[in-house]
């Protein structure tokens, strides 16, 4: 079936309450294996909103490189704009716009770094071109050339020239808690079905179904 089928598919069939899982990890991880079954670029590209010191609001594209029970975890210099301005605020808020299949998955909570073993235990599966790239970038910093960046991605090549990339200090992951997760499925009409699942004090999850 071609994406366009199962989008359609999808949107005709739609989504009902007793179609949801109990824990909104288990449908989100449902949902994940769909997207990826249907063969789309980078399906765990999702968009981070952060807030500045102003109360201005900031989106960028991250990548999904984990995910369990506890909650979404992206990698990042701790040095960059998003990484400060969740030092200010860590309420952000993740978004999944995975419309060539009708759907979207939404996400509030807050940002936690991760431990280091956890940090490393990633960096070591990343290319060898990905971990000289982390060390030899000032994430959100100005240069004036791009050729400032080259000489310095040349010159940790040649400092780490036959030997293990280290973990930068500067680098490794948070964790997205989550506090509401979001299903939205495309229907007909912009009828959409909406359901948002929402953690109370205890850690137990209640899920609603939501007007389009």
């Amino acid at each position: 079936m071609n994406k366009d089928d199962l989008r359609q598919k999808l949107m005709d069939e739609g989504i009902s309450h007793s179609d949801m899982a109990p824990d909104p990890v288990h449908q989100f991880q449902q949902w994940y294996k769909e997207i990826i079954d249907a063969q789309v670029h980078e399906p765990g590209a999702m968009s981070l909103a952060t807030v500045d010191e102003n109360d201005q609001p900031w989106q960028r594209i991250v990548l999904l490189k984990l995910f369990d029970e506890k909650g979404f975890v992206f990698f990042t210099n701790y040095e960059s704009r998003k990484a400060g301005q969740i030092a200010v605020n860590a309420n952000v808020s993740l978004l999944f716009p995975w419309h060539i299949l009708g759907r979207q998955v939404k996400v509030t909570g807050q940002a936690k770094k991760i431990s280091t073993a956890e940090s490393l235990k990633y960096f070591v599966t990343r290319p060898r071109g990905s971990q000289i790239g982390a060390w030899a970038s000032h994430q959100s910093q100005m240069i004036n050339s791009r050729s400032i960046l080259e000489s310095m991605v040349d010159k940790m090549k040649q400092k780490y020239e036959n030997q293990e990339v280290p973990l930068p200090p500067f680098w490794g992951g948070y964790r997205v808690i989550p506090k509401t997760i979001e299903f939205w499925q495309a229907r007909e009409s912009r009828l959409h079905d909406r359901f948002i699942y929402s953690r109370n004090e205890k850690g137990e999850w209640r899920s609603d179904r939501l007007a389009p």
